[in-house]
């Protein structure tokens, strides 16, 4: 069952998150924030919806990805394995267009949270959901992340994959959320979180429990790999 929240709502999720996904590795494109609304062409790179297009919207924290970087990603973390996505539950944290989540549904996810503050970049997300016909499977959580995090912790929401990507100057966010996730129940033993980032910019090691163990650049971006301290041996 799909859903569409804003913070005045109060909709909660039945069952506990599935854990059929041990961890997942997974890169977003999109952005969270205000400015022009023009439109984007992109397309879904695999799965159910391969090669169907996406919109996307122009702004100030627009940040255009290239769908063979997106493809270059995602064959990483499926490992050949077509259906290595399976079961898994997302969270898209400043989910901006929804283009990552959409492509995790599109491989067989479980289910995606998208977490956006923007209206204009909420109703792109649902847009493109609705342009491919998904009508379950997801929830748009359309208010900040404290409300948001608080929301799915009371839904008992078990992530196996965490992603986030701020506007690169809000700098602050990528502390601020990988602190409060670190300090979360979202997070379990197998999840994994991605911050992806400027190359010149360092999000960080360490918050509490959550280190990185591994960091990949590619022009002037780059992700940094998170996992609990006290996770098992992850390869990639």
């Amino acid at each position: 069952m799909n859903a569409d929240i804003h913070a005045e709502q109060a909709s909660y999720r039945n069952g506990p998150a599935s854990h059929e996904l041990f961890y997942f590795i997974f890169y977003m494109v999109g952005y969270s924030g205000c400015g022009i609304q023009e439109y984007r062409a992109m397309r879904v790179i695999a799965g159910k919806y391969r090669s169907r297009p996406l919109r996307s919207l122009r702004g100030m924290d627009v940040r255009p990805t290239s769908d063979r970087l997106r493809e270059t990603l995602f064959n990483v973390l499926t490992a050949g394995n077509p259906a290595a996505l399976e079961g898994s539950v997302w969270l898209d944290l400043f989910a901006g267009t929804g283009a990552v989540g959409i492509e995790a549904l599109s491989r067989g996810a479980k289910e995606v949270y998208f977490v956006e503050h923007s209206a204009a970049a909420a109703d792109a997300i649902r847009t493109n959901l609705e342009s491919l016909g998904i009508g379950g499977n997801f929830k748009i959580l359309q208010e900040e992340l404290p409300r948001a995090f608080w929301r799915m912790e009371r839904q008992h929401v078990a992530a196996d994959v965490v992603f986030i990507d701020p506007p690169y100057r809000m700098q602050d966010a990528y502390m601020k959320t990988l602190r409060a996730l670190a300090d979360s129940s979202l997070v379990w033993a197998m999840s994994v979180v991605i911050a992806e980032h400027e190359k010149k910019f360092d999000p960080g090691e360490e918050y509490g429990p959550l280190r990185r163990f591994r960091k990949l650049a590619q022009g002037s971006a780059a992700l940094s790999f998170y996992r609990m301290g006290n996770a098992g041996e992850l390869r990639v």
